[in-house]
């Protein structure tokens, strides 16, 4: 039951990305199009509010749910992989039509056509848990 918080931030994450129209294959379509500014307000209001939590992490005014401060981990900057695995999650996203993040909110609506593409995640994620020690750090 120590856990039930944890579902309610989710269930109010997919109201607000079903309301906002972030799972729309429309909208996603006019984002790569570039005809509308809809998703890319909605996604740089993501970062500006990622930018303001991560300054409240690293000055530890936030803490996780035990009370321990969060301390961002510093990570070295690898521009060649970030091109390489930002490229390959923006094709996966634009032939998919959906980002990882609203499958359950699209399966709770009902497109179920999304089940291939949750297929297509869990496969992925197994094949670079098998591939990850191989994988350049």
């Amino acid at each position: 039951m120590k856990y039930v918080r944890f579902l309610f931030i989710g269930i109010l994450f997919g109201i607000i990305l079903s309301k906002s129209e972030a799972i729309s294959w429309y909208r996603i379509y006019e984002m790569f199009k570039f005809q509308s500014f809809h998703m890319y307000g909605i996604i740089g209001t993501a970062v500006f509010t990622s930018m303001i939590l991560m300054f409240l992490f690293k000055r530890q005014y936030i803490k996780d749910y035990l009370g321990n401060p969060i301390i961002p981990k510093v990570k070295d900057k690898h521009y060649v992989k970030t091109l390489v695995g930002g490229t390959i999650f923006g094709l996966g996203w634009a032939l998919a039509g959906s980002c990882p993040a609203p499958i359950f909110v699209l399966i709770g609506n009902g497109v179920f056509s999304i089940l291939i593409v949750l297929f297509g995640a869990i496969i992925g994620a197994f094949i670079y848990g098998l591939l990850s020690n191989k994988l350049p750090k």
